[in-house]
């Protein structure tokens, strides 16, 4: 039976696939027939989600993207890709005014530069196939919208939206696509620190036009979508899954 949105033969790295969204991309990217690299900072969570993936030829590597050793060790684990998924990332409300260097600077190392540096060095060491696809999950904030105390975040997605245009660009002629998904909230364990209330969070659901906060599997989808056959006239865009949140 055709099917333009498998994976199978697809090789696939998936970046901050511990936990959250993450995880959510590796596991139904392996459903799809995909043959998964994981990478995590938590070795125990990471174990956990490669038990969790579908029976392949798949791998795992515990590395921290922020350290120029660690993105050496995840290129030297490496052979041609036929796709990467960008999932690592951090959230650090702050009100602008409290703001400093050292949290720009930690926040634009995990969710930017990161990513950035990892794609370049693999662009050079001939990893990334002609015909690959690039998928970063980026977010509603700082693409579409923000939220109090979101400059530190909205800063680091707005600045991926700028870079994944240039790259769409600068690698079309490797037919070498580049495209983010733009979540709004999405339900992970993220929610489960405490710091906002059940009953908050119940309130703040219907904000949304369809009254709940997306699933990371729903975030999957459009990431399967992403690496797929069906979107191959696809780059340099931002797919947005918001549950309508950015129409009022």
């Amino acid at each position: 039976m055709h099917n333009p949105f498998t994976l199978k033969s697809k090789k696939v790295l998936v970046t901050g696939a511990s936990s959250g969204i993450g995880r959510a991309v590796a596991i139904e990217c392996s459903r799809m027939g995909a043959e998964l690299i994981i990478t995590g900072r938590n070795e125990q969570r990471l174990n956990e989600t490669f038990q969790k993936l579908e029976q392949g030829n798949h791998k795992k590597v515990i590395a921290d993207l922020r350290f120029d050793e660690q993105l050496e060790i995840v290129v030297s684990s490496l052979t041609e890709l036929d796709g990467i998924v960008y999932c690592a990332g951090i959230v650090n409300p702050v009100p602008f005014q409290f703001v400093t260097r050292e949290k720009f600077e930690e926040i634009f190392s995990i969710n930017f530069m990161s990513p950035a540096l990892l794609t370049n060095i693999l662009l050079k060491n001939k990893v990334i196939k002609n015909g690959a696809s690039i998928v970063f999950i980026s977010s509603v904030s700082g693409v579409y919208c923000s939220y109090i105390a979101g400059s530190l975040y909205s800063s680091t997605k707005g600045a991926i939206n700028g870079l994944i245009k240039g790259m769409a660009l600068d690698l079309a002629n490797k037919q070498i696509r580049v495209n983010s998904v733009c979540p709004a909230m999405i339900e992970t364990n993220i929610l489960e620190d405490g710091r906002i209330t059940k009953e908050q969070l119940e309130e703040d659901k219907k904000r949304y036009p369809l009254k709940r906060y997306g699933k990371p599997e729903e975030v999957a989808y459009a990431v399967i979508y992403l690496l797929s056959d069906a979107s191959a006239w696809v780059t340099g865009s931002n797919l947005l899954i918001d549950g309508g949140y950015t129409l009022l």
